[in-house]
């Protein structure tokens, strides 16, 4: 009888211990990243009363032991990872990893562990935890913009002042297209027919360069001419720079002349570049007066190599309209769209991919590289050890973790921007093991009050 009551105390801890479990399970339902427990029970200590044993030789079998079990207890306490639903947030710091991966987030100068993707940035530019823990992933190397260096992790910070813009590109490239109609009255007049386009120089600011076709009197010829080239406050800059197309003169040496004469090819069908015989193109340099403090700002490094001016492409311009006016455009940049130059970048957007990497977008155009997020992978997740807050740490049973980290893609896993991880809590199961749970707990009070009446009717035969 008094092991019974004990079995009966000991089967109502374990009861208890599971229903601890369940409670823990069912109030984390919308808990993000949450991961399920589970518990399992197994029996103890065992008294024999008698011993097995095998058949001899006087004619008798064997017989098998008499044991007595005194309980339960609790064998483990398992967390599931398995993958909870996805939820939608849109917001472009919330990450879901699709597979059995961990963030890796630093708190203090440690490395923990999460499957809570919900971050932000902080007011240094840190890509937070909502309890402010980095996050952790490799930074862009400096050799090479668009490679990520993955060594030690580190924490990142795609809103860095250093990355709130991008670095402005001088225009170096221009082409005409459409059509010059011979028919157009507007060639013959001294202000010929005008067109704009805006450049940009090394520092990011804007221009307008204002230029004219007109007829030179010599069939299929016709004078180009820059008749300014203005700020974004409209004032000329002809104070401070002289500018022309560049070619040389009669005497074999170098000139800057801001007109130039271009002619119709038969042969080609295209425009040509007199100055240069064969060249379809002319350069625009535009050159600090000796007086001038502003520095020659139309000069730069562009792909590695130096750039001086812009070059105007004239080989997409033809010599027809379907009208009788001049269809003529003029357009940044090469017909590829390279060299059209650009504004200083303002971040207006961060993206980031299914492989961990962070790119900010800016308003000129430009997507830079930011860093990369890294991941920690587990052979035995289960063993990690929880303390709170969503976050884990390692433990000998789920392995070391190696300061380095991982690429989502090189373990076969993606990250989605704009979404969370939710509970994989599984409510219908919950209840089913609340029942049970409580059944047995209710059968083990049985035991012990059965248990209480027959002490009860042991002590009462003395009456």
């Amino acid at each position: 009888m008094m092991r019974s009551l004990y079995s009966g105390v000991s089967g109502l801890k374990t009861h208890q211990t599971k229903m601890d479990v369940i409670g823990n399970n069912i109030a984390n339902v919308n808990t993000v990243g949450f991961k399920s427990s589970q518990v399992l029970f197994k029996d103890v200590l065992y008294q024999t009363t008698q011993r097995a044993t095998g058949a001899n030789t006087e004619g008798s079998g064997g017989t098998n032991a008499k044991q007595i079990g005194l309980g339960t207890t609790t064998a483990t306490i398992t967390v599931s990872h398995k993958a909870g639903s996805a939820q939608s947030t849109n917001n472009p710091y919330d990450l879901m990893i699709n597979g059995n991966s961990f963030f890796i987030v630093s708190r203090e100068g440690m490395n923990y562990f999460t499957k809570v993707g919900a971050f932000n940035t902080d007011d240094a530019g840190n890509l937070v935890t909502g309890n402010g823990e980095l996050v952790m992933g490799w930074q862009v190397d400096p050799d090479d913009p668009t490679q990520i260096r993955k060594d030690t992790v580190s924490a990142l910070r795609p809103e860095a002042e250093e990355n709130q813009t991008a670095e402005p590109e001088m225009t170096s490239k221009a082409y005409l297209s459409g059509g010059i109609a011979s028919t157009d009255p507007n060639l013959g007049t001294a202000d010929g027919v005008p067109r704009t386009v805006s450049i940009y120089d090394n520092l990011g600011n804007a221009y307008t360069v204002k230029m004219t076709f007109r007829e030179n009197g010599n069939e299929g010829e016709y004078d180009v001419n820059i008749v300014s080239i203005k700020d974004a406050n409209n004032n000329d800059i002809n104070g401070d720079y002289d500018y022309g197309f560049s070619g040389t003169a009669p005497d074999g040496t170098a000139t800057v002349n801001p007109m130039v004469t271009v002619k119709f090819n038969k042969d080609s069908g295209t425009f040509q570049y007199v100055g240069a015989a064969g060249s379809t193109s002319a350069t625009l340099q535009i050159t600090p007066k000796g007086t001038s403090d502003k520095g020659n700002v139309f000069q730069s490094i562009i792909n590695g190599e130096p750039v001086t001016g812009v070059e105007f492409d004239f080989s997409n311009l033809k010599m027809y309209s379907k009208t009788k006016e001049c269809t003529y455009e003029i357009h940044r940049g090469s017909t590829e769209g390279e060299g059209g130059g650009r504004k200083v970048g303002k971040l207006t957007d961060v993206t980031i991919e299914t492989s961990g990497m962070i790119y900010g977008v800016y308003d000129n155009g430009i997507t830079k590289l930011l860093g990369q997020i890294a991941i920690a992978n587990f052979v035995n997740p289960a063993g990690l050890e929880a303390i709170g807050n969503s976050l884990y740490k390692e433990t000998n049973a789920s392995g070391e973790f190696d300061g380095v980290g991982q690429s989502i893609d090189s373990v076969g896993e993606t990250m989605t921007q704009g979404v969370l991880e939710m509970s994989n809590v599984d409510l219908s199961l919950e209840f089913t093991e609340m029942i049970v749970t409580q059944r047995g707990f209710q059968a083990n009070s049985r035991i012990i009050t059965v248990s209480d009446t027959l002490i009860e009717e042991l002590v009462n035969l003395k009456r």
